[in-house]
């Protein structure tokens, strides 16, 4: 059985994350949304941490203040005020660790999550003759100099260029020293110009494609992910005289109702839970507890709603949702278009991928005697 990777030297990091980073589109800056199942920001938080990282200093703006905090929940860092510009961020994240003064520092973004020790590995041994190091990638793809207008005005010969990525590598003294004597543009691009500028000689080191930066709404889209995914549900509510009775966000006329914290649509619950099976993000308890008295008499469509939404953030679509429900009563099929249509607009479907469907137990068990309600459901979830 293999051992424990072998111990790094002793490093600090510093994340950058206090950019807007709205080109993926939407409203939330991409180093706060989800990535193969947690915050972009987290990724690359546990991959330091996990290397040694101590401390680790994330910078971020005041408005993301609340959410780096809620992306990195029950991690150890240390939240630091970003600046006007990335080199500017960087400087005050240097300077906050000042008091420890660390050998070395790395610096990374946090558009790039998907960060292997390896790279560490390689960046700080190169720390060992240069004053820094940073990953770089070699370019495959012919290039040509645009002459401003659109047409072609020479070659750039792609031998000599590397396509370069973050951590970058760096002695702390020389890369603080490197920045508070920068006396260059308002933003230099990265802090391996930083201190080639000040003198300082820089290591070129073995990248790695997993390093890709995410930037557009495609690259939330986890290609290694399988194709499909399967979720299955199963709830029960008890009926109680006085009751409303809500079943797929229909409410159907009954003598009793179902019983539950919600208004207990026992459908919605169910196919609730085959959604968030589907993508591992637990059940309908652990995202609406029904110990939390906001939830009391709730619609479960918002339930529902609220899975679909982690699906898709998750990188996938519903393909189809199969429901049956299992009672004596009230009898179901005059109540199945209505229902169907409303399982559709809520998961954004055509009624085709909806399947609803009602058995009885002849008699037998609780829903046999009328006692309750229950219902069963499948989903299938497709690669978006």
């Amino acid at each position: 059985m293999a051992g424990a990777p072998p111990s790094l030297p002793p490093f600090a990091a510093i994340i950058v994350a206090a950019g807007k980073g709205l080109r993926v589109g939407g409203d939330t800056p991409k180093q706060f949304r989800n990535w193969r199942g947690k915050p972009v920001l987290r990724h690359s938080a546990e991959a330091l941490l996990a290397a040694g990282a101590a401390p680790l200093i994330v910078m971020t703006s005041a408005d993301g203040a609340a959410a780096a905090n809620a992306a990195l929940a029950g991690l150890p860092f240390t939240l630091a005020q970003g600046g006007a510009t990335r080199q500017e961020s960087v400087r005050n994240g240097l300077e906050a660790l000042a008091a420890q003064a660390p050998q070395a520092v790395l610096i990374h973004d946090a558009a790039r999550p998907d960060l292997p020790r390896a790279v560490i590995a390689r960046l700080l041994g190169a720390l060992a003759d240069h004053q820094g190091a940073i990953p770089v990638l070699p370019v495959v793809d012919s290039l040509a100099v645009d002459d401003g207008a659109g047409q072609m005005a020479g070659k750039a010969e792609r031998e000599t260029l590397r396509r370069v990525q973050t951590p970058q590598a760096f002695r702390y003294a020389d890369i603080l020293a490197a920045h508070r004597a920068w006396a260059g543009p308002l933003d230099a691009g990265d802090d391996a110009q930083v201190l080639a500028v000040s003198g300082g000689s820089v290591a070129l080191v073995e990248g790695d494609e997993r390093l890709k930066k995410i930037t557009f709404a495609e690259d939330f889209v986890d290609t290694t992910a399988p194709a499909f995914r399967i979720g299955q549900g199963y709830d029960v509510h008890r009926l109680e005289t006085g009751e409303e009775l809500w079943l797929c966000g229909v409410q159907i006329p009954h003598d009793k109702g179902l019983s539950g914290h919600s208004d207990a649509d026992v459908a919605l619950h169910a196919i609730t839970d085959a959604v968030l099976g589907a993508i591992g993000a637990g059940d309908i308890g652990t995202h609406f507890p029904p110990s939390d008295p906001q939830w009391r008499g709730a619609r479960s469509a918002q339930f529902l709603e609220h899975a679909v939404s982690l699906a898709r953030e998750a990188g996938y679509a519903v393909a189809n949702c199969d429901l049956t429900l299992i009672c004596e009563a009230p009898k179901i099929g005059p109540h199945r278009p209505a229902m169907r249509a409303a399982v559709a607009r809520i998961m954004h479907l055509g009624e085709d991928a909806v399947s609803i469907k009602a058995t009885t137990t002849e008699r037998l068990g609780f829903t046999g005697r009328g006692e309750g309600i229950a219902a069963q459901a499948i989903v299938l979830l497709q690669r978006a």
